[in-house]
């Protein structure tokens, strides 16, 4: 028996793939199949499986959970909640691995799994691995167990744990994603007044996409913060691991925004840490990092990188501008947007002011909201060699770790393939307006020498 995964699926740090298209049951069971013989064969035994609430996850995860009993491995169900506590699981739990059946923040129709394999995410080449296994049939074979058990109430905990907090007035907005149980309990153990938008988890997502870093998915957050004149307010995607955030007065702060506010707070407790932003972040929070007495490190893009990374450097912080925040000071070091929640109340009392008096002294720059824009995904990967070849034999200065990211005396621009969509990603950051045009200018250029147009909408 043997099975081939549509090559779309397996993408550089998850699988990923549309429901009834590119995702079928069958690629649940056969990656049940090959993640249990890599973990089996590497000695273990245990895989905790969790999904989120998409209307697609119970069957998958029926699927998945028959492959790695069919593999001999012992399934531990902690059932419907964010990734990070499927994370949390694996971190405390009895067990060799884990699986987080999630599609975060794509489409309805998408879904996914995000692996670990002992306590390090599994992803790029490994994940190619799987397709291999899967092809050959190359699997073990076995008779597993399966126990349920209910874990959210202890993830609580640890949410909790350590929160020298004050009461603050905060709004939650959990999109109808698997966040939103967690949040019910965990407002419920703050301090303050907490107002609660979307915590009934629901698949079809009626009120608005799962996705905070896009700021048009933060209008019910927006307008809950100012008219119950609250603190602040805060959203999650789709599985929870990421965070937006609106201040007190409606402005949203970016991802790495927020990664500056707490490098701020950790560099205080720990001089000179190393603390990691995607290559996508603005150039003023690698400056403010430097400037406090840090080590700034640009990684690449993906949550499987930046967690990679920081246990190769022992990085205590990190951050990628789409608000997935990373800790490993007094956190394990996986990206928990509910997690980030609590430490940014306790932020407050750590620095002395406010959210909206830290947001006013964020440093100004001119810089693009990401534009991402449509190309077939046997293309995207091509598109950017080509891009890469051109400034390398034009002598620019370039990073070229995830993509294209080129300085120039006006500022910097970016370019790279989504490694979760059929997509092109682009962003730019300059001095002035004029400056910020011409980068822009260069950027299209690029593209249109590879065929390439971007829409103005991005």
């Amino acid at each position: 028996m043997s099975h081939r995964f549509d090559l779309t699926l397996l993408r550089d740090y998850d699988l990923r793939g549309t429901v009834g298209d590119t995702l079928h049951a069958a690629d649940a069971y056969a990656l049940g199949r090959s993640f249990g013989t890599v973990i089996a064969r590497s000695g273990g035994r245990r895989i905790a499986v969790g999904y989120d609430g998409r209307l697609s996850s119970p069957m998958l995860e029926g699927a998945l959970i028959d492959g790695l009993v069919a593999t001999g491995i012992d399934v531990l169900r902690i059932g419907l909640g964010p990734t990070p506590m499927l994370y949390h699981a694996e971190a405390t739990q009895d067990v060799d691995g884990g699986i987080q059946i999630t599609g975060s923040h794509n489409p309805g129709d998408q879904n996914g799994f995000k692996l670990v394999k002992h306590h390090a995410p599994f992803f790029g080449a490994d994940i190619q691995m799987l397709g291999a296994m899967a092809a050959a049939g190359d699997w073990e074979s076995g008779a597993g167990s399966v126990e349920t058990i209910d874990l959210m109430g202890a993830y609580v905990a640890r949410l909790m744990q350590g929160f020298d907090g004050p009461a603050c007035r905060i709004g939650w907005d959990a999109g109808n994603g698997a966040a939103g149980p967690v949040v019910e309990k965990l407002v419920q153990l703050l301090p303050g007044e907490h107002h609660l938008l979307f915590t009934d988890v629901d698949g079809h997502f009626p009120n608005h996409h799962p996705d905070p870093s896009d700021e048009k998915n933060l209008a019910d957050l927006r307008a809950l913060v100012r008219d119950r004149q609250l603190d602040f307010g805060v959203a999650f995607d789709g599985d929870g691991d990421r965070i937006g955030v609106i201040d007190g007065q409606g402005r949203a702060i970016a991802g790495d925004q927020l990664l500056m506010l707490f490098a701020r707070q950790l560099l205080k407790s720990h001089p000179g840490a190393r603390i990691i932003a995607d290559v996508k972040a603005s150039q003023t929070i690698f400056d403010a990092i430097a400037a406090l007495g840090g080590q700034p490190d640009m990684a690449k893009t993906g949550h499987s990188h930046i967690k990679s990374r920081m246990k190769q450097t022992g990085a205590l912080l990190a951050g990628e501008t789409t608000g997935h925040i990373f800790f490993a000071d007094d956190y394990p070091g996986y990206d928990d947007g509910l997690y980030a929640a609590v430490r940014l109340i306790r932020l407050v009392t750590a620095l002395g002011r406010s959210v909206t008096a830290l947001c006013d002294d964020l440093p100004a720059s001119i810089i693009t909201p990401e534009l991402r824009f449509a190309v077939p995904e046997a293309r995207k990967f091509a598109v950017i060699d080509e891009v890469l070849a051109r400034l390398r034999a034009a002598g620019a200065e370039l990073c070229d770790i995830d993509g294209a990211r080129v300085r120039t005396a006006d500022g910097w621009w970016l370019l790279r393939a989504s490694n979760t969509q059929a997509a092109l990603v682009a962003r730019a950051e300059a001095h002035d307006e004029s400056a910020l045009m011409r980068l822009i200018a260069q950027l299209d250029s690029q593209l249109a020498d590879s065929g390439v147009q971007r829409l103005e909408n991005g």
